[in-house]
């Protein structure tokens, strides 16, 4: 009934969906199996994507050939460039989506790929044969063969949602829970844990006021995430935001005596930077107020999502508490917040590749490690269906570095650190995030896609263009005399000292506050110069000339910590090496790095022990 598939997903989320596209588009042939082809790609919580650090990592997902940026593109009802008071290295792009109109966009895009077939069912076991996966079993019995297999299974895995002092076998919503696996893998000596999520209430748009809240609309004009010729976003639907308040706050206490979180029902840790409103009244009680952002679930329902109103309490407290916010007075809701509990197993047991160390050529990605967003997931999933064809055609895994990517800074933080809470990406988590900017994702990645064999030369062509735009627009500035009369209005706006004679544009360039848009608006011949460009392209090369100090002095950071992260390391008994501490031993022999350079960032391993490594491979 089935061929031998070169690759099994098992899941249909945002790692699943970037897993099947990945190995797919690189010539393997895969087979999807989830257990309801109606929720493909489904946004389970917040229809979004992208925000402070997210974005970059969406942005990374398309400069590699995913499809995360051009879907959300295609589906956008909102976009925002966050933190653009701050530094370059902060700006993160986010999208609200329309829910509907993502996940359709997703399985269209899946199905035009003849590459990729799919099974609509339970898989509750995996084939294992002298420590090698061989494929699937099916709840109905089958079995499917596979060369190698990505387990992508979300919140599935014996899955509880709780609302109150209930609780309910479910992966999400109105969908069961995925049970077998968890079990198998435990017998084979995986290590098992637990981890919460939650979700809050959604609400009928129809009954909200408004006008009571503050409104907050998208940028004008709207950018976007993919580096493909993807439409532009010309209309916008405003998000907006209100705030609880002391009443409110009374209402929910009312219900803590039910909360599983408070009465120890709940054995898996929660989110830390994305609490459930009833954590933060009880972690924050001095605060008198949490702010709330009402955003619309597409462009044509009217079903609303209340983004830090998550909760467990029961539904009754939750309505009550949501009917004293402002412009929720007659709010009627559609559903109830809930918590969902769920299996994890803990990424300390996967190769850089994510294959897992004790099943070879079986592959974790997304919630399964522990990680938290559909953006982490999705870039797991990217990384695990490129590592899995390769591992097929008996080529070296693709690792990227944490100086490379976002991506290369969840995987090693991962696999590296492991995590007991459900992880989630942040600027403030990679050390050289000045080079990792949403900016310059395709410039870093895009030709590394292409040596992969991956098929990106739309974007290939694009990067060749923009660093021939960035070099022709370094040079203009460097070179371009500006008179002090043609600049006077613009420095005396921004509080900048006037020039006394005639000086170059790049030495201008670098005070506090400007821009080559202040030159363009000033001074005709930058005007008619700057013309030529995508304003992308200017504004790429602007950051480049204004930090390339930093820039510079972090690559060469990179270049000295690169001599260790390419000294190799191969299947050592670490006991055997004299000297090394006894928690460097056991740390490295269990998790075995790839390279010096991630064995110096074990918890444990120390310089010390670092140095003896390099005397033993001969460095």
């Amino acid at each position: 009934m089935f061929p031998e598939y070169d690759v099994i997903v098992v899941g249909g989320g945002h790692a699943g969906c970037e897993a099947a596209t990945a190995a797919a588009n690189m010539g393997s042939k895969v087979l999807l199996a989830t257990m309801n082809m109606e929720t493909i790609a489904k946004m389970s919580c917040n229809p979004a994507m992208g925000g402070v650090a997210k974005g970059q990592i969406v942005r990374e997902i398309d400069a590699l050939g995913g499809y995360s940026g051009i879907v959300t593109d295609h589906t956008m009802i909102q976009f925002r460039m966050l933190n653009l008071s701050k530094g370059p290295a902060m700006w993160s792009p986010r999208a609200q989506s329309d829910r509907m109109r993502f996940a359709e966009k997703w399985r269209m895009m899946l199905e035009a790929n003849p590459n990729i077939s799919f099974w609509q069912e339970m898989i509750v076991g995996l084939i294992v044969k002298n420590g090698v996966v061989k494929g699937v079993r099916t709840s109905l019995g089958l079995e499917i063969a596979a060369k190698t297999v990505i387990l992508t299974n979300g919140t599935f895995l014996n899955g509880i949602i709780h609302i109150g002092e209930r609780k309910i076998s479910a992966g999400r919503a109105g969908e069961r829970a995925s049970t077998g696996i968890t079990a198998q893998l435990v017998e084979l000596g995986f290590e098992s844990d637990r981890m919460k999520t939650g979700t809050p209430a959604r609400v009928d748009g129809r009954t909200i006021n408004w006008d009571a809240m503050e409104v907050q609309h998208g940028d004008e004009p709207a950018g976007k995430f993919s580096y493909t010729n993807t439409p532009k976003l010309l209309k916008q639907r405003p998000c907006h935001i209100t705030y609880t308040n002391k009443k409110v706050h009374e209402i929910l206490k009312t219900g803590f005596d039910k909360s599983p979180m408070f009465t120890g029902r709940i054995q898996g840790i929660g989110p830390r930077y994305c609490p459930s409103i009833e954590d933060k009244i009880e972690r924050f009680a001095d605060k008198e107020r949490h702010q709330l952002f009402v955003e619309p679930e597409g462009w044509e329902t009217c079903e609303v999502y209340v983004n830090g109103f998550s909760s467990s309490l029961p539904e009754d407290v939750q309505y009550k508490a949501m009917q004293l916010i402002p412009g929720f007075e007659n709010a009627k809701m559609f559903r109830p917040g809930y918590a969902i509990e769920y299996d994890f197993f803990q990424p300390t047991q996967l190769k850089v590749s994510l294959e897992t160390r004790l099943v070879k050529n079986l592959f974790f990605a997304g919630q399964i490690n522990g990680t938290t967003g559909y953006e982490e997931a999705a870039a797991q999933g990217l990384m695990a269906g490129i590592n899995a064809h390769l591992k097929i055609h008996n080529q070296e895994p693709f690792v990227l570095k944490r100086s490379e990517a976002y991506i290369g800074v969840l995987i090693d933080d991962l696999i590296n650190k492991g995590t007991e809470e459900p992880y989630r990406m942040f600027t403030s988590r990679a050390e050289h995030r000045i080079l990792l900017r949403q900016d310059n994702a395709d410039v870093r990645l895009t030709p590394l896609a292409d040596k992969l064999g991956i098929d990106v030369k739309d974007r290939l062509d694009r990067v060749q263009e923009k660093q021939l735009a960035n070099d022709k627009i370094a040079d203009f500035i460097r070179n371009t005399s500006i008179e002090p009369a043609a600049i006077e209005q613009v420095l005396l706006k921004k509080g900048s000292a006037p020039l006394r004679q005639k000086m170059k544009m790049h030495k201008i360039l670098l005070r506090p506050n400007m821009g080559i848009q202040d030159f363009v608006s000033a001074v005709p011949k930058v005007a008619t110069f700057m013309a030529q460009f995508e304003e992308e392209f200017i504004t790429c090369a602007e950051i480049n000339l204004k930090y390339e100090g930093y820039i510079r002095k972090e690559k060469e950071q990179v270049d000295k910590i690169n001599r260790l992260e390419d000294v190799r390391l191969y299947d050592i008994d670490y006991s055997t090496i004299k000297g090394l501490s006894s928690e460097a031993v056991e740390k490295l022999n269990k998790l075995q790095p790839a390279t010096i350079g991630q064995a110096s960032r074990i918890s444990g391993v120390s310089p010390a022990d670092v140095s003896i490594l390099l005397v033993y491979v001969g460095r």
